[in-house]
């Protein structure tokens, strides 16, 4: 079911338990996927946790906001106190939404009780930096599928690739639909961002989380941002990439539910498969 929050600015799929006292979990796609990134994981989490699942400013029906990555957080921070309602909100932000989570923690802080940080960081190194730029620019001169591959394997590596078609074919579709304006802004963004001096704002418990094979945000990244946060531990999900949701969703699960909220009915580690 879709909802609107914040003042009708962001749309959002919700899922799950309807109890007033049920956490609502947050999770926030990346640049180069969408909502639907989640789908694998969502049913799950849906037994113990409302789920809201945004579509961030500038897809899908969330429409974009001015300014930079600061901007961004605010609206998604609005849409978090709107969504949560007064009870306990936790968010999960992979990708460019690991980078919109942590900068709504140093921005707001009491807004959510734990985040998980999922295949992001605090800064890029300047080779990180010049492949926005440069994915910015070449969209610019020939549009988003002359980047269409290079996206593709900065979600997934090669051999992955090939023996998922269907699901990369997918994955495709969704990046060749985000807004070519939003995609560079979040590009200029990412390529000048520097969160380390203000980590220590972020005084509630963090997971960091990364797929062993993360060509985008490489695991050194996510070890500088645990180590620069106060409260923070850090997993690698082996053999994942920059979804690991949707490359292993049991051991994307696996990685994360000891760190949720331990008094859920049920245990969303069983396997999505069903079996």
């Amino acid at each position: 079911m879709d909802r609107l929050f914040a003042n009708g600015t962001v749309n959002a799929a919700q899922s799950g338990l309807e109890n007033g006292n049920a956490p609502a979990l947050f999770l926030l796609h990346s640049l180069l996927s969408d909502r639907a990134s989640f789908d694998a994981v969502v049913p799950r989490l849906s037994r113990s946790f409302r789920v809201i699942v945004p579509e961030l400013p500038g897809f899908g029906g969330s429409p974009e906001v001015g300014g930079g990555l600061a901007d961004v957080a605010d609206r998604m921070a609005a849409a978090v106190r709107d969504g949560a309602a007064g009870g306990e909100a936790i968010v999960l932000g992979n990708g460019y939404g690991g980078f919109v989570a942590l900068q709504m923690a140093i921005r707001h802080p009491g807004l959510a009780s734990r985040y998980i940080f999922a295949d992001c960081g605090a800064a890029f190194t300047e080779e990180g930096r010049q492949a926005f730029r440069n994915m910015a620019a070449a969209s610019k001169a020939r549009g988003l599928a002359a980047i269409s591959d290079v996206a593709m394997r900065r979600l997934f590596a090669p051999e992955f690739q090939a023996g998922h078609p269907d699901l990369m074919r997918d994955r495709r579709e969704a990046f060749l639909r985000t807004d070519p304006e939003v995609f560079r802004a979040a590009c200029d963004a990412l390529a000048e961002l520097d969160l380390r001096p203000e980590l220590g704002k972020v005084k509630v418990p963090a997971l960091v989380v990364v797929g062993e094979h993360d060509e985008a945000t490489p695991t050194p990244m996510s070890r500088e941002l645990a180590a620069g946060l106060p409260d923070a531990r850090l997993k690698i999900i082996a053999g994942c990439a920059h979804v690991p949701q949707l490359q292993s969703p049991d051991a994307f699960l696996e990685a994360i539910w000891d760190f949720l909220p331990a008094a859920q009915a049920s245990d969303p580690r069983v396997a999505t498969t069903g079996r």
